[in-house]
């Protein structure tokens, strides 16, 4: 499937801008300000947003700096900043559109998730389909093996992780989606952050009130994904956190190809479903959140994404 308009190396290495990992951290900014219901003229820490996302404070200040310009915050009197504008109704997509960089970094798990980019694949290679330097490639490949996606090889070369392209595959998954999810429910440390739990709810609720709205983008993934790694990281189990992060990372890579084409009724209908095992979980009852979860996760299994059809 062609795509016009790639960006070049001239693109991507001379524009003027944030770079992609800012742009990310402030998108997660917003994200967090609407899901944790902030109001305007609440201060925001920026050592509390390092801590949260696991970066280091610069990349934070940057995405920060880059919301003042947008007019989301504002710098306070005492060298702080507060919230300056109600982010309930903002799209984080139009007010922070992609990189050139983040551009081609979709562009390639597109095409790597409907295999039209082969498992592996040299730099070499990969400079001339794209039309950027090696500098570039390598800086994509990075973020990719940062991500648990892919691997580097002996020389120049790299091997992407085996994708979910056909029924098998996606079938597996969710088997092991449904092993490790429920076993985390079962884990003997098993407690509920109470704050990451309300998160949880704001973000489904306000995904309700416009279920068609949010299969424009990818917030549905990201809030779904969320959801599936807050159950795993109430274990108290990194291991367990880790499996279904990378899980996650392997559908998006999969579904980043149709996900414009994922009904609403389908997300509304993950989102209630969410929310009942959430309450399970909440009210600790475990056998019944984990019935719920099984059975959440084998219609998952049983939905068709168009590439899977």
């Amino acid at each position: 499937m062609g795509i016009t308009n790639v960006p070049t190396t001239s693109d991507i290495e001379q524009a003027e801008g944030p770079s992609a990992l800012q742009l990310d951290l402030a998108r997660r900014i917003i994200d967090r300000i609407r899901d944790g219901e902030m109001s305007v003229g609440m201060r925001i820490s920026a050592p509390e947003l390092a801590r949260t996302f696991g970066v280091s404070r610069s990349p934070i200040s940057a995405a920060l700096d880059l919301l003042v310009e947008k007019g989301v915050l504002e710098p306070t009197e005492k060298r702080g900043l507060r919230i300056a504008r109600d982010t309930l109704d903002l799209n984080p997509r139009d007010l922070l559109p992609n990189s050139p960089l983040e551009e081609l970094y979709r562009r390639m798990m597109r095409e790597r998730a409907l295999g039209e980019l082969p498992q592996e694949v040299s730099e070499a290679e990969l400079m001339p389909r794209y039309g950027v330097s090696r500098g570039v490639v390598r800086k994509l490949l990075m973020r990719f093996a940062a991500e648990g996606l892919a691997q580097r090889l002996p020389g120049h070369g790299w091997r992407f992780v085996e994708t979910l392209l056909g029924d098998e595959a996606y079938r597996e998954s969710y088997a092991f989606r449904a092993v490790v999810e429920c076993a985390s429910l079962r884990v003997a440390g098993f407690k509920v952050d109470a704050e990451q739990a309300a998160q949880i709810r704001r973000s489904h609720e306000r995904i309700l009130k416009n279920p068609s709205r949010n299969t424009e983008s990818d917030e549905w993934f990201r809030v779904n994904a969320f959801f599936h790694e807050s159950l795993a990281s109430f274990s108290g189990n990194r291991f367990l956190t880790d499996a279904v992060r990378q899980q996650n990372n392997l559908r998006r890579m999969q579904e980043s190809a149709a996900f414009h084409e994922l009904p609403p009724e389908r997300v509304e209908q993950s989102c209630r479903e969410h929310l009942a095992i959430l309450e399970a979980v909440e009210l600790g009852d475990v056998e019944w959140a984990e019935a719920l979860l099984r059975q959440h996760l084998r219609q998952a299994s049983e939905f068709r994404w168009p590439n899977h059809a």
